[in-house]
């Protein structure tokens, strides 16, 4: 699909933690559906390789989002080298160490709301700042986990950070929606990547259990006894992201084959 043609045709995106994970499948998806795209992480070698995999309009670049100067630089070469940004994905997340609220270090816990919760406030900041709020058109994309609602033992830090991003969203999309901006929040559940992989493999450890057996547990609750993929995660974004959404702003939306029902 050309540049001139898709669901993001004309549209400018910038995806943050882009190097593994989703960010490398989104930004791949969002360049066929027409859209620039600059993908930001803090592994530099790893972000450069995923801009080159997703095609021709993609561009990458090292930031931590933790770093208001990195932030800035970011938007800046955004706006440097496709003159604006449209959609913004904070995607960057870290899980932190597991530990018990009685074990919890406040350098664990500074640090995951800094790359949960704080990045995304910085990001959407600038990019409201330096086009969004002047061109009055934008979709943002804030990325929770469904620990949020169901508060895994072991994890207050990062069940509280996304939890934090379900009502940062809300707030947002209040302030913005009259400049016909909106702000939405994708919840994932399990994605199978390397990085779920390997905590069910530690969590399977634990139990003295293998991963299969571990796995098919953790699905006994789940509606369609599946995982979703770092593709299903980047269609949900690809409609928020897209105008196909355009009345849909402020909501928090569960990816998690049904493990989670809100309502």
């Amino acid at each position: 699909m050309s540049s001139g043609t898709g669901r993001l045709a004309g549209k400018v995106a910038i995806i943050t933690g882009a190097s593994t994970g989703c960010g490398p499948v989104m930004a791949e998806l969002f360049v066929a559906e027409g859209a620039k795209v600059l993908l930001s992480a803090r592994r530099e070698e790893l972000v450069l390789e995923a801009a080159k995999n997703a095609g021709p309009g993609a561009i990458g670049m090292r930031a931590d989002v933790t770093n208001e100067d990195d932030v800035r630089a970011m938007v800046d070469r955004c706006m440097s080298e496709f003159g604006q940004v449209d959609i913004m994905l904070n995607n960057a997340a870290a899980p932190g160490q597991d530990k018990f609220i009685w074990e919890q270090t406040l350098e664990n816990w500074n640090a995951t709301i800094a790359i949960d919760v704080t990045a995304a406030m910085l990001c959407t900041r600038e990019v409201l700042n330096r086009s969004m709020l002047e061109r009055k058109t934008g979709s943002i994309v804030n990325f929770s986990s469904t620990a949020g609602w169901s508060a895994p033992p072991r994890k207050s830090h990062y069940v509280v950070a996304k939890s934090a991003l379900r009502a940062f969203t809300k707030s947002v999309a209040g302030e913005v929606g009259p400049m016909g901006i909106r702000c939405n929040c994708l919840v994932p559940g399990g994605i199978e990547t390397d990085l779920w992989v390997n905590w069910g493999k530690r969590m399977a450890g634990e139990q003295g259990i293998t991963f299969e057996a571990w796995k098919a547990k953790s699905l006994d609750g789940v509606a369609l006894r599946t995982v979703s993929t770092p593709r299903d995660i980047a269609n949900l974004a690809l409609f928020l992201a897209s105008d196909e959404s355009r009345t849909i702003t402020g909501q928090s939306i569960n990816c998690d084959a049904g493990g989670v029902m809100i309502g």
